[in-house]
């Protein structure tokens, strides 16, 4: 669970990352803008903010943030019946973000969470420079992580199935739950 305040805080930091990058976002977008946690109560270690920009019934783009050292935890995006599972690129806008993937061990810059060795297993690192693109194919299991800077990214992909995604980390859970707002009924 994520405490109200916790959740604007990095929601609106998310928004000044974004706009420090150069990107315009309107008003609309501003209150678009949510955060994942994945049911792990910590989300500045591990969880990503999210500001979707659109999503039809084929394809998605949303503008990806982490904080300095946040990290989103390994997943993949399965086929699930009739659907080959998502397809996704990343670009990177700005920032230090570091992805991990299948291949060879050559971790360098990034870690691992704290006691979380089993729920990391990708340690290929791709260093992903402003303007740099990474294309993962529907099944590829992936994480990422931002440096010092934190990140912003673009995310582009074929039909969002999200809540089909799997983690490597049996303790997470897809939906995030925000206490709610100080003072509300």
């Amino acid at each position: 669970m994520i405490k109200y305040n916790e959740f604007k805080e990095v929601c609106q930091k998310s928004i000044q990352m974004i706009e420090a990058a150069g990107l315009l976002l309107t008003r609309a977008d501003k209150q678009k803008m949510t955060a994942a946690d994945f049911g792990l109560s910590h989300i500045k270690k591990e969880g990503v903010q999210i500001l979707t920009m659109f999503q039809t019934d084929r394809i998605a783009g949303k503008i990806l943030v982490l904080l300095p050292f946040q990290t989103e935890p390994e997943h993949w995006h399965p086929t699930v019946g009739d659907d080959a599972g998502k397809e996704e690129v990343i670009r990177a806008i700005s920032g230090d973000l570091y992805f991990y993937i299948p291949g060879e061990n050559n971790m360098e810059k990034g870690f691992i969470v704290d006691g979380k060795e089993d729920c990391y297993t990708m340690r290929n690192e791709i260093v992903m420079e402003p303007g740099d693109q990474l294309e993962l194919p529907a099944g590829t299991k992936h994480w990422f992580q931002a440096g010092e800077k934190g990140a912003v990214m673009y995310s582009f992909s074929t039909t969002v199935t999200d809540l089909n995604d799997q983690f490597s980390d049996p303790n997470i859970v897809r939906d995030t739950i925000i206490e709610k707002e100080p003072n509300s009924i």
